[in-house]
């Protein structure tokens, strides 16, 4: 802007001077510094990889430019002018446009010496050990601090974290309270013989604690146990903290706070974060937002940061949500300190999800074993003579931190040799007490249940079920199928598989135990089997029968969940971790699907009693059965599931009928014997007469491990199979009038019921061979498992099997080649050519 003046000799000072800017020039200033910013900021410690930005929108001189240079181009840049709420926007300017309040700058330098000495001592007593130190970004330890300060001001009295190894052994220590002697008893591996064949290595490890803050103030912290699959931890974080919150009831989201650590080449690389914070605002999941710390020491391994993620940060992808993204240069321990309160004022204000970055480097190699001099040799030339960041920030607030060191180093030597002389190897995490009731290890008979249910108990809730309030405007099919349903609660209609599965729920609910089901469609179901949210046809209204059993009912809760596996099933196995009376289910729109967690469950569901001593009653439902749809709608690839059992340490299960399904539910939601349950669920066979069951068989007392023969006296030969292949040779059987072959179901294949079996076969001697059949090919399905354990059974006589040929695809995408194998796999079976 200029002003013509004449003659400079006669004009007055303040005729020269340029006019101050009205508010909208200043707005319009300020607001291209609250756009952009963040991309001039000066994040990089080690100014290498993120300098600043030119950018033609920011060549601004003048005061007003300066001033927000000073709020937006510092050692914080703010991300939020994507965000689509005015309110929000303008809530996170405003904090940032005022001059910050002052620091406790001693008990942040106590902090960040403490996390660098404490790391500095196992490099010196452990050289050549795995610990992934967080030299480099230490500032996260004061970071969390304020985290919890501020937490706990806002009512927090629980927080989870969630992190993978990157500083994990430091921030148990100097967060969540385990003593430093916990920790070198883990690098001593004192007492080998209690985790022979099990247990984790120190930096999977969960731990509890409390952290103790200024004034007095305390949050329970709970760091959740996490496999090497780095973000596979996000969902179970965020289920354990669902399930927390709903313990409390009311307030339960400002009570429980998530807190989830990140790696920068993992939060831009492992897709499973983005599915779990698209949980955040889905009816079922929402926690009320969490605090997502990126530890970005700007390198992934041995991968820089152009290599690990598309654009200038890590955190970018997190710009599909509209949360708050806050970058912080993590040598300005301040500013950390600044962005934690102010983040966390914001997830309590908004409850929304708020992501920091925590810009730093990483002093040594990814594990303390690397040299990165070999592939980042100019990095890694500057943080050879870079000092920690403690003796940076001493420097900078005028203190000698050297007696204080001295203290502190003395203190770890102590915890040290404190270390060498246990003998036992300290336990990290003491369970909550609604796990006191709840068992793991072996199955024993004390832990089983009766199942069944008197007729009358069964047609009350039947009842229930089939009704719906008056002028609810009920759809005409689901108005003739709940008829069907109130036929089969009076004992008029045999049960199918939906309404099996509804009164077993409805008889848990009653008897105070929760449920929660979600996974894609679930309420409806895929093979519109379920039905168990109604749906008024002139409003979209609904009614949840379920939910209106009796006045002090438990609640029963079923969600249609996000296209995911993965997070939906981390999430679901989270939940169960901290509500071990509910029953909890995960259904797989088809079982074929369910290898899109294949990680959750390998690392999570079947091993975590084994790493980490850590129960989990979650139901996996997975549709399976060879019926002509494909390669991915076929099989829920029981082989693989039966490949990861061992010790019982979950349960796998495929129940022919509706009543044996109604049986394992309530068996499962009944017995103190917390384990996972795998369960093979029908699709043709969901509403089949042949797997349909009378009312009479609701009121036997158990679920059947194994269903006997009830057709065939005296057979020649055994054909023993599991799920709906037993049906299809039934039916066949009958057709072809023929008594040679008796059936015999496998119900439970793991733990393997081998005293049922045995007893089936010795009901007849006369038998000459037993024949395993099966749908799946011969690498599949659970031939390999069940033939050598029929062998042991089989008194000498041989053990043959029925299945298709070995493939590297379940099945064929032909239905009319479908039929010709399935015609040729049940020939086989009850005629000749077993082998």
């Amino acid at each position: 802007m200029t002003l013509d003046t004449g003659d400079m000799a006669t004009t007055t000072p303040e005729l020269r001077r340029t006019p101050p800017a009205s508010p909208q020039e200043r707005e319009r200033i300020f607001d291209l510094f609250r756009r952009w910013g963040y991309l001039q900021a000066q994040l990089d410690p080690l100014g290498q990889y993120l300098t600043p930005q030119q950018l033609p929108e920011l060549a601004i001189s003048g005061k007003i430019a300066d001033e927000a240079r000073r709020y937006y181009c510092g050692t914080v840049a703010a991300e939020f002018m994507h965000i689509p709420d005015a309110e929000r926007r303008e809530w996170i300017q405003q904090r940032l446009e005022t001059p910050a309040p002052k620091a406790d700058q001693e008990r942040i330098l106590e902090l960040l010496t403490r996390a660098d000495l404490f790391e500095q001592v196992i490099q010196s007593r452990y050289l050549g050990t795995k610990r992934f130190s967080l030299e480099g970004v230490t500032a996260l330890i004061p970071c969390l601090d304020e985290v919890l300060t501020e937490a706990a001001d806002d009512g927090a009295v629980q927080a989870v974290l969630a992190m993978s190894h990157r500083g994990r052994l430091s921030v148990m220590v100097n967060i969540v309270g385990r003593p430093a002697s916990e920790m070198f008893a883990k690098f001593e591996d004192v007492d080998p013989r209690s985790t022979l064949g099990g247990g984790d290595v120190k930096y999977h490890v969960g731990a509890t604690g409390v952290w103790h803050g200024r004034e007095g103030k305390t949050v329970n912290l709970h760091l959740v146990s996490n496999p090497s699959h780095l973000e596979a931890v996000d969902p179970v974080a965020m289920g354990r903290v669902r399930a927390k919150q709903e313990r409390f009831g009311e307030n339960g989201q400002d009570k429980v706070l998530p807190i989830v650590i990140h790696g920068d080449a993992a939060f831009a690389g492992q897709g499973v974060w983005a599915e779990t914070m698209n949980l955040a605002g889905i009816h079922g999941y929402s926690v009320g937002g969490g605090i997502h710390i990126i530890v970005n020491n700007m390198i992934g391994f041995t991968t820089d940061p152009s290599e690990t993620n598309s654009s200038r940060f890590s955190s970018d992808l997190a710009k599909r949500l509209p949360v708050p993204i806050f970058h912080v240069n993590s040598e300005d321990p301040d500013a950390v300190v600044r962005i934690a309160d102010l983040a966390v004022d914001y997830r309590y204000t908004f409850h929304s999800d708020v992501v920091i970055d925590l810009i730093g480097y990483r002093r040594h190699g990814h594990s303390e074993i690397d040299d990165p001099t070999i592939t980042q040799p100019l990095r890694y030339a500057k943080i050879k003579d870079h000092p920690p960041l403690y003796r940076i920030y001493a420097e900078q607030i005028g203190v000698d931190p050297a007696a204080r060191v001295k203290e502190l180093t003395a203190e770890l030597n102590e915890a040290q040799k404190t270390a060498t002389k246990l003998e036992k190897m300290p336990v990290l995490a003491q369970l909550p007490s609604y796990w006191d009731h709840y068992k793991g290890g072996l199955l024993l008979p004390e832990y089983e249940v009766e199942t069944g249910l008197p007729q009358s108990e069964i047609a009350h809730i039947s009842e229930k079920l089939a009704s719906y309030p008056a002028g609810f405007h009920i759809h005409p099919k689901i108005k003739k199928l709940l008829e069907q349903r109130a036929e089969m609660g009076q004992g008029k209609r045999p049960f199918d598989y939906g309404m099996a599965e509804a009164v077993a729920f409805g008889s848990v609910l009653l008897q105070k135990t929760p449920v929660r089901l979600s996974g894609q469609d679930s309420q409806r179901g895929t093979f519109n089997q379920r039905h168990s949210v109604l749906i008024d046809i002139e409003n979209e209204s609904e009614y949840v029968p379920l939910n209106h059993l009796a006045p002090q009912q438990a609640k029963f809760a079923v969600y249609n969940s996000i296209l995911s596996e993965a997070a939906v099933l981390g999430f679901e196995y989270g939940f169960a971790r901290d509500f071990p009376e509910a029953l909890v289910l995960w259904e797989a729109q088809f079982g074929d699907f369910a290898n899109g967690a294949q990680i959750v469950i390998d690392q999570f569901i079947s091993s975590g009693e084994d790493k980490w001593g850590l129960l989990s009653g979650v139901v996996l439902l997975l549709p399976h059965g060879y019926e002509g749809q494909g390669p991915e709608h076929s099989s829920a690839r029981i082989e693989r599931y039966l490949q990861l059992t061992a010790r019982d340490n979950m349960q796998i299960c495929q129940p022919s009928t509706a009543a044996q399904y109604f049986h394992l539910l309530r068996r499962q939601a009944m017995r103190p014997w917390r384990k996972p349950l795998v369960v093979f669920t029908p699709k043709s066979m969901l509403r089949h007469p042949d797997a349909n069951s009378p009312i009479q068989d609701f009121s036997r007392p158990h679920f059947l491990n194994v269903l006997p023969e009830t057709e065939i006296e005296n057979p020649k030969r055994l054909l023993i199979c599991t799920g709906k292949i037993g049906h299809e040779l039934r039916i066949e059987r009958r057709k072809r009038k023929d008594t040679n072959n008796a059936i015999i179901f496998v119900e439970q294949l793991y733990p393997w019921p081998e005293r049922e079996l045995a007893a089936e076969i010795a009901r007849y001697p006369n038998a000459t061979e037993i024949v395993w059949v099966q749908e799946e090919p011969a690498n599949m399905g659970a031939q390999w498992y069940a033939k050598p354990r029929l062998k042991q059974l089989s008194g000498g006589r041989p053990v043959l099997s029925v299945k298709r040929s070995a493939s590297s695809s379940p099945a064929t995408g032909s239905g009319k080649a479908h039929e010709m194998e399935q015609k040729t796999l049940i020939d086989l079976a009850l005629g000749n050519g077993s082998k």
